[in-house]
């Protein structure tokens, strides 16, 4: 696997997360560097270490992770694109969970690498070392991430926006959840020919 297929590799792992990562920076009213730089560093270290974890069970986690990934990311992105798209209606003001921090870091990190584990696990089944690979996802989805951070807080800065960002947000992770489900073959599945 040479140096290109590598990164065209890690910048379509990296999207999912780079997205969220708007989503994020977009909602957040005061967004810190360390809260930028813990929201890309996870989402970086997630998408390397699940890239890992799939190449070390192989062949054993192959089928019932092709079975399941897509549904999983779906599900933990729709259940916190709700509750954001929920918690963005009234005038009231409802108390703000840091997408940075805690569990909800670790579910959207999560979310956002379970297509890494399954290529791990497909580089394991043709023999390919894993090193260079993980490491080279793990840093160019920190990196996309990072940007999409930067793009997030300007973003907030559009007139009308501050109202709207938890919309647009949970609305944002509902879309990457039913893209995962279509890259799977969920909803449109190409034409066999006999």
């Amino acid at each position: 696997m040479n140096a290109a297929t590598i990164i065209l590799l890690s910048i379509a792992l990296g999207t999912d997360a780079a997205l969220v990562s708007f989503s994020a920076a977009l909602q957040m009213k005061l967004l810190t560097f360390r809260q930028g730089f813990r929201l890309a560093f996870h989402f970086g270290l997630f998408q390397g270490v699940m890239t890992f974890i799939g190449w070390s069970g192989g062949a054993l986690m192959r089928g019932f992770m092709a079975r399941i990934d897509h549904w999983a990311a779906f599900v933990l992105l729709a259940l916190v694109g709700l509750k954001m798209i929920f918690e963005s209606g009234g005038d009231e003001e409802r108390p703000f969970r840091d997408p940075s921090r805690g569990m909800l870091l670790v579910t959207l990190a999560v979310a956002t690498s379970l297509d890494a584990l399954a290529v791990g696990t497909g580089l394991a089944m043709i023999g390919r070392d894993i090193a260079i690979p993980a490491t080279v996802i793990g840093a160019v989805t920190a990196a996309m991430c990072a940007g999409a951070i930067i793009l997030g807080r300007r973003g907030r800065r559009l007139p009308g926006m501050e109202r709207r960002a938890a919309l647009i947000a949970g609305l944002v992770l509902i879309a990457i959840g039913m893209k995962i489900l279509n890259d799977h073959g969920v909803f449109f599945q190409a034409p066999t020919h006999p």
